[in-house]
């Protein structure tokens, strides 16, 4: 099956393992050659570190923590990447209130259409 996302690597950002699960699944089924998945901070950041990811989706709370280290990590490897996020969007800080937002809970063509929008500029 041809996909817009088919060959793209994608970096999932979530400590829900069930979010996670779906997040995976939708990721894979629309093509996607690799997703990789963190759970932390720490784990994210050595990843966007150590490997090259297309694009990513980032939840904004990671167990009560503010995941803006792994949004800076992201940005300094000019990675595009959307929020994810069951807050509202109005808590975002200063420096990332343009950032594409992905309100939880998502459907699969919300989450495909975020990823597509992010990568319609490396195409």
């Amino acid at each position: 099956m041809s996909s817009s996302l088919s060959g793209r690597r994608i970096l999932v950002v979530e400590d829900e393992v069930l979010i996670l699960l779906m997040i995976e699944d939708s990721l894979a089924d629309l093509g996607c050659e690799s997703v990789t998945s963190a759970a932390t901070i720490d784990q994210a950041v050595t990843l966007i570190d150590g490997q090259y990811f297309d694009a990513a989706m980032l939840d904004m709370n990671l167990d009560g923590s503010s995941s803006y280290a792994v949004a800076d990590a992201l940005n300094a490897r000019k990675v595009p990447f959307v929020f994810a996020t069951g807050n509202c969007a109005d808590v975002i800080r200063e420096g990332y209130r343009d950032q594409s937002v992905l309100r939880k809970p998502f459907s699969n063509e919300d989450l495909a259409g975020a990823i597509n929008h992010l990568l319609a500029d490396t195409r």
